[in-house]
């Protein structure tokens, strides 16, 4: 129900996931829609026109909606769905962080390198501390050792990382800057579901997990 005066702020939308039936933020979800040609089309930033699909963000929930031909049931028609639709969809994840990395590092917010971590988190300018999944156990201990607290993130690769900073590769990085460094730690979490990564070590998690519920009332659109 909407937020009304005195009642504090209105909660965020939420929708269902077609193959679990658990209910979460949207936010917290993969978006498809079916195209013009009757294709499912992952929907990562939300904004496609038509009804949205919505589906919990884990490779094994991709793949059981398109082994149990979820997606037909869900947009009451027929519909052709790519086998490599997971694939698309992590692809298309990576590529969102990386861009939004891209914008934090072109806005100031975004450093590499562990000596420029360290000096982020000593001067309380880490919001995020990102390490190359792909890299070395021994750079992980004396990263966690240094975090204090912030959230150290393990999706993506040194060469995705490094492509936000125009460089080859990139082992360490850190973004502060508030809703930007917010956004990021989202699209980093459903990444990391599509890759059966582990979200995030640290005090903080990356998107806490909240018990589902089960609004008939639900929207099922947009």
């Amino acid at each position: 129900m909407a937020g009304t005066a005195g009642s504090g702020p209105a909660e965020a939308p939420q929708r269902r996931c077609i193959v679990t039936g658990e209910v979460r933020d949207r936010a917290r979800l993969l978006r498809c829609v079916v195209g013009p040609d009757g294709a499912i089309v992952p929907d990562i930033e939300g904004r496609l026109p038509g009804r949205g699909l919505w589906l919990t963000p884990r490779r094994d929930i991709v793949e059981r909606a398109l082994q149990k031909r979820l997606f037909a049931r869900a947009a009451r028609r027929p519909v052709a769905v790519p086998p490599e639709l997971a694939d698309r969809i992590e692809s298309l994840l990576a590529r969102r962080c990386s861009d939004l990395l891209g914008l934090a590092r072109r806005s100031g917010r975004a450093v590499a390198g562990f000596e420029r971590v360290a000096e982020a988190v000593r001067g309380g300018r880490a919001e995020v501390l990102l390490e190359a999944r792909d890299g070395a156990e021994g750079g992980r201990r004396r990263l966690a050792a240094l975090a204090r607290g912030v959230p150290i993130v393990s999706v993506l690769t040194a060469a995705e990382l490094g492509a936000a900073f125009g460089r080859e590769r990139v082992v360490y990085a850190a973004v502060g800057g508030g809703a930007l460094a917010t956004r990021l730690l989202t699209e980093l979490s459903r990444l990391a579901g599509m890759r059966n990564a582990a979200e995030v070590s640290g005090s903080t998690s990356i998107v806490p997990d909240e018990p589902a519920t089960k609004d008939d009332g639900l929207r099922a659109n947009d």
